[in-house]
């Protein structure tokens, strides 16, 4: 397996993890009966993200964010390693990111600013490139 997608497996098993952080807080506070309901709008008045506390609403944003994130660094992850171009370069790139996302997460939970933006940019920057990368 190249480096890329080993980077991407521990990327998706961030994910799992990112989904227990916030799963564990959202039903000790809301309930079986809330988070098992089919949350359909006439009987919920708004969404459960908006119905938890504020650091807990944080962890349900930080895992949308590394949905939407995840789908950029999988194709960068796959074109790199289907065209045969994996290198040193796009391998640091591919554990930027990674260690990135990881440190994303603590960074949106406590409200660190500017260092949650600062972060969220070193792993963007980090797909762009192996994006570039595999052009050249």
């Amino acid at each position: 397996m190249t480096p890329e997608l080993t980077a991407l497996t521990l990327a998706a098993l961030l994910q799992v993890v990112q989904f227990a952080l916030m799963a564990i807080p959202a039903n000790l506070e809301l309930g079986p009966g809330k988070t098992l309901s089919p949350r359909d709008p006439e009987r919920m008045p708004k969404p459960l993200q908006d119905q938890v506390s504020p650091k807990t609403s944080r962890l349900f944003r930080a895992l949308n964010n590394h949905f939407e994130g995840l789908i950029l660094f999988t194709i960068a992850c796959t074109v790199i390693t289907v065209s045969g171009q994996s290198t040193d370069f796009t391998a640091t790139c591919a554990y930027a990111y990674l260690i990135a996302r990881i440190a994303y997460v603590p960074a949106y939970y406590f409200g660190l600013v500017p260092w949650r933006s600062l972060i969220w940019f070193v792993g963007f920057t980090a797909t762009t490139l192996m994006l570039l990368a595999a052009l050249i």
